[in-house]
């Protein structure tokens, strides 16, 4: 049996989430033996450069797409003008049509791909700047880079697109902000997150796979599993798993 795939799509706090207690491990974990989660994080790419990237992780012509995907952009979009991240700026217009462009990709790829938008996180403002000055110092920023208004600008966007083109979706930036404390409790650096956010994240994923129909729960094992082995006779568990798939 081949497994389904499952790809993360996104920046940095994609890229991110097979480190230690990171939402992408989690999801693998929690898809153990069922599916494939793979990790396709860029840290600092925007919906912009996402565009380049399209064709050669989504393949048109793979014989075997996807089944799921969640597109995770926006934090890097919403830098702000005239500051020091302005360079990974995106208007916000053109964010919600590269958005577009990416989840028509997918769809081209796969008519059936289960598709799931997540939006930026919030930002905590003075935990950004602590953490400039604890790298620069003296020459850190005066002005932050992000804020949290523009995040849930950007957030509202993906959110519309997602109702327009009948996604899946997550609100993750009003979900952190529902929890007293997030500055610190889901953020590490006011951007990514610390463990407790991770584990948010991979939370409102299962949620929305389940929801959807994505469900572990409901899913095969691969290969059968060693409780149905009988160990005089194994070959036959292994037939009858063969038979199932043919």
């Amino acid at each position: 049996m081949t497994r389904p795939e499952i790809v993360l799509f996104g920046d940095s706090i994609t890229e991110q989430s097979f480190t230690l207690g990171g939402w992408g491990a989690a999801l693998a974990d929690t898809y153990s033996r069922k599916a494939d989660v793979k990790v396709r994080g860029y840290g600092g790419y925007n919906t912009r450069w996402a565009l380049f990237l399209l064709h050669q992780i989504f393949p048109l012509d793979s014989r075997k797409p996807p089944a799921a995907a969640t597109i995770f952009f926006g934090a890097n979009d919403a830098a702000l003008l005239g500051r020091t991240s302005e360079r990974q700026h995106v208007p916000l217009e053109e964010y919600k049509e590269n958005l577009r462009k990416i989840v028509l990709h997918l769809k081209e790829c796969s008519p059936t791909m289960l598709i799931v938008l997540i939006t930026p996180p919030p930002v905590d403002e003075e935990g950004r700047d602590k953490f400039a000055r604890s790298l620069y110092g003296e020459h850190a920023r005066r002005l932050t880079e992000r804020t949290n208004e523009a995040a849930g600008v950007y957030a509202k966007e993906c959110l519309e697109l997602a109702e327009e083109m009948g996604l899946r979706s997550i609100n993750l930036w009003s979900k952190f902000q529902e929890t007293e404390g997030w500055q610190k409790k889901l953020l590490r650096d006011g951007l990514h997150l610390t463990p407790e956010g991770n584990a948010a994240v991979h939370q409102e994923v299962v949620r929305v796979f389940k929801e959807a129909w994505l469900s572990a729960e409901e899913m095969p094992y691969d290969f059968p599993h060693h409780s149905v082995i009988d160990g005089k006779n194994p070959e036959k568990a292994f037939e009858q798993q063969c038979i199932k798939h043919i």
